[in-house]
């Protein structure tokens, strides 16, 4: 079945949703415009349910279908907040909020959403139950976490959950997937190397933490080249380097690097901090200093159920005509909690040749919201299909 009609003739005031949307970008929790607008929406659809405050700003609308023997309930998931960038589209509904930007296009995964739930509202062609989920706080605030830990799954009977996103170079309107690992876990560090500050003409009289972190630097890229399996995916980079004085001649007291590390696999991740804990600690020991070391475990790998990655690829295909195999992504997508409460998958739209994500020039393509909304459509009627 390809694109739905009625999201054709719902196109205009979907994309009046999303750039509403985009010119009032909310960070992290701050997501109370976007949610109120949300709550607003689902129930002039007349949703069953509409019930707000769940993972602080989340919402969740609850939309019963005609029959409901099968008793199944499916969740489809889309993020809501933006990012701290300052947009350089000079779009005429570019941001009104400085320094905040919708760079990721959770403004048209929201309005997608919004729009399935009106045309389900309106149908009804399923046999269960959909919860539409509208999460704050992807971009690092671990919103997925949050609501899942309010009990959202068990609070709804969630069975199987789904999600989406748009994908720039990807050509508008075509779907991709993976099963197994797809997005990588995210772990920070922030490591204070301390030494003994002394004059710059007199070295001997000091321990340099100079010295010592960028020995520190170019050890830590011996992870991934000589402790992890050629095979595996690991990513380790330092990507701040400050010292704890700035004068030309003063060797400083410390030195504090930070960093982020990208894997998919637990395995890897424990060999990571390991061994960024034992280079740190052993390096500094070896010049007389000390290391505190602080390591900061971020969002787990996602992870895609490989039986609901075959159904949600074949719905891809029935409304696209394909759905291609993604490659795996380095990045980080805190959808991943609701993947670990429930089994389900995470799939990605095209959105034509854009400005990727995070870019101050990133516009989410409206072009592609019939399809992103057909499929989220299909996901509930084919999963659960009427018996008549």
């Amino acid at each position: 079945m390809p694109i739905k009609n009625r999201f054709a003739e719902l196109l205009p005031e979907i994309t009046a949703w999303r750039q509403d949307i985009h010119a009032h970008p909310e960070i992290l929790f701050e997501t109370h415009r976007t949610a109120a607008l949300v709550a607003e929406k689902l129930k002039e659809f007349e949703c069953d349910e509409v019930v707000t405050g769940i993972g602080r700003t989340g919402v969740v609308g609850v939309i019963k279908g005609r029959e409901s023997g099968s008793g199944k309930v499916v969740g489809l998931r889309a993020d809501m907040d933006a990012l701290p960038i300052h947009e350089e589209t000079g779009l005429a509904y570019a941001s009104k909020t400085e320094g905040a930007m919708h760079a990721c296009g959770h403004d048209g995964h929201t309005a997608m959403l919004l729009g399935a739930a009106k045309y389900l509202s309106e149908t009804r062609n399923f046999d269960g139950t959909v919860v539409v989920i509208f999460q704050p706080a992807e971009e690092g605030g671990g919103g997925g976490r949050e609501m899942c830990e309010d009990g959202m799954m068990e609070r709804f009977g969630i069975q199987e959950v789904y999600g989406m996103h748009n994908w720039p170079g990807q050509p508008a309107g075509q779907f991709a997937i993976r099963p197994g690992a797809f997005f990588a876990a995210t772990d920070l560090f922030e490591i204070k190397l301390i030494g003994k500050g002394a004059h710059a003409a007199k070295p001997h009289e000091g321990i340099d933490p100079t010295v010592m972190a960028s020995h520190v630097v170019l050890a830590l890229q011996t992870i991934a080249s000589r402790n992890a399996d050629p095979v595996d995916q690991l990513v380790v980079s330092v990507t701040s380097f400050e010292t704890s004085s700035n004068a030309f001649n003063v060797i400083p007291q410390s030195v504090t690097i930070k960093g982020t590390v990208r894997t998919m696999s637990n395995e890897m991740r424990a060999l990571a901090e390991e061994r960024i804990k034992a280079i740190c600690t052993l390096q500094c020991e070896s010049f007389g200093g000390e290391a505190d070391i602080n390591y900061m475990r971020g969002y787990p790998v996602m992870v895609n159920h490989e039986a609901e990655t075959g159904f949600a690829a074949d719905v891809a295909r029935s409304v696209s005509g394909q759905c291609d195999d993604a490659p795996l992504v380095m990045g980080a997508e805190d959808f991943a909690y609701m993947l670990e409460e429930r089994p389900g998958a995470y799939i990605l739209v095209g959105n034509g040749d854009t400005a990727n994500v995070h870019h101050p020039k990133y516009n989410f393509s409206d072009e592609i919201i019939p399809a992103g909304c057909s499929w989220w459509a299909e996901m509930a009627e084919q999963r659960m299909p009427l018996k008549g």
